[in-house]
């Protein structure tokens, strides 16, 4: 079993980030699990099995935040990064899993971290717990799969924003409307 769980936001509309913004955000938050990634499959390929985990975020699947813009960058690529890993191994390492995990806003302390501060991720309604997170993991770890969303809905949300026949509309309404929904990212 190996987890990627690092990560770091950033409180930067597109329109203000500089070189250094992006890069940082690439190399804490995609950057180092590719690394962590190529680490342990010498490892997992040798024993014919394992399960790589990578925690992601909601915001790399829909774009709620245009403050978290180079975090969800960031979280995008390594989604990619992850699909892709499960593709290349699928044939010749059945036995080794590649898994992403979708939390949405958790209680912790990581938007006053983030980059040029932020708002405090415990104050949002509704932001899950570290352990309601925990126990979606460990979840996947008992019942392996592809990809995991750690909110109910999340994922029918994800699915609805893609379907739409128009995102820029959809971006207009709940939940992508700043204050609108209880817990958004």
């Amino acid at each position: 079993m190996w987890v990627n769980n690092a990560g770091q936001g950033i409180t930067r509309l597109v329109s203000e980030l500089t070189d250094d913004d992006f890069d940082e955000m690439m190399l804490v938050n995609v950057k180092s699990a590719l690394y962590g990634m190529q680490a342990v499959l010498p490892h997992f390929r040798e024993r014919g099995r394992g399960h790589i985990i990578n925690v992601s975020s909601l915001l790399g699947r829909v774009p709620f935040t245009p403050i978290r813009s180079a975090y969800s960058a960031a979280k995008h690529a390594l989604n990619a990064l992850t699909a892709n890993l499960r593709m290349e191994l699928r044939t010749q390492h059945p036995g080794i899993i590649v898994s992403s995990v979708h939390p949405g806003v958790v209680a912790t302390d990581f938007g006053r971290k983030a980059r040029y501060g932020g708002p405090d991720s415990r104050q949002f309604p509704g932001a899950q717990t570290v352990e309601e997170v925990a126990k979606v993991i460990a979840d996947l770890i008992e019942n392996p799969r592809a990809d995991v969303y750690t909110r109910p809905g999340a994922q029918q949300l994800v699915v609805g924003y893609y379907a739409a026949d128009d995102m820029g509309r959809r971006e207009q309404a709940p939940p992508f409307v700043p204050g609108s929904a209880p817990g958004r990212p």
